[in-house]
C-alpha cells in the first residue's frame, strides 16, 4: 500500500521541481523505499545512503567527525548534518536525515523512541525529536501487546511518517 504522505510529497516535488535524498540510520533506507513505492518517484527521488554504522555517517554522509565525537550518533545536530549530507551528496534540493534508537533496548544511554528527524531545503530547515510521538503511543497502550520486534518496526515506521510529514510541511512553505 502506498503511503499517502509519500504520494503527496512526490506530487508536490514534481510540481515544484524539488528533488529528494535521504541519509538514514535506524530506518535503513525505509524512508527512501517508501517514497520509491509511489509511481513517478523517479522524477524526484535522487537517492540515499544507509548509514547504520557511526563511522559511515562521516564517510558516506559527510557528518563532521568532531560532531559525532561530541554529540554521538543520536542527536538533532547529527540528524541535520545527515540531511545536509544527503542533499549535497545526491545533488538534491531537499535532504532528509534520520537517526535514533528503534529498540528493542536503549542504546548508549538513549531510550527506545529517541529519534531525530531532519529535513533541509534551501528555503528552510526542520529538525525534531519524535520521542513525544513514541511516548504518546506508549501512553495510549498501542504498543502494549506487541513483541519487541513489532515495537521496533513501529518506531521505524513512525520515524518515516514524521520525516514525510515534515518534508511536506517544509515544501509547502517554499513553493
Amino acid at each position: 500500500m502506498i503511503n499517502p504522505q509519500a504520494s503527496a510529497l512526490v506530487e508536490r516535488c514534481q510540481s515544484t521541481g524539488i528533488t529528494v535524498a535521504t541519509a538514514e540510520s535506524l530506518t535503513a533506507g525505509l524512508c527512501a523505499a517508501t517514497i520509491a513505492e509511489v509511481p513517478g518517484a523517479s522524477a524526484v527521488l535522487r537517492g540515499g545512503v544507509i548509514v547504520y554504522a557511526t563511522e559511515l555517517k562521516e564517510t558516506l554522509a559527510g557528518v563532521d567527525a568532531q560532531l559525532l565525537d561530541t554529540e554521538g550518533p543520536v542527536s538533532s545536530a547529527v540528524a541535520a548534518a545527515l540531511a545536509r549530507g544527503a542533499a549535497e551528496g545526491c545533488g538534491a534540493t531537499l535532504g532528509v536525515g534520520i537517526t535514533g534508537v528503534a529498540g528493542p533496548e536503549p542504546q548508549d544511554g538513549h531510550p527506545v523512541g529517541e529519534v531525530y528527524v531532519a529535513v533541509v531545503h534551501p528555503g528552510g530547515e526542520s529538525v525534531r525529536c519524535i520521542q513525544d510521538e513514541y511516548e504518546d503511543l506508549v501512553h495510549k497502550g498501542v504498543l502494549n501487546d506487541l513483541d519487541p520486534e513489532e515495537v521496533r518496526a513501529r518506531v521505524r515506521s513512525l520515524a518515516v511518517d514524521c520525516a514525510l510529514f515534515d518534508a511536506l510541511r517544509l515544501t509547502d512553505r517554499v513553493h
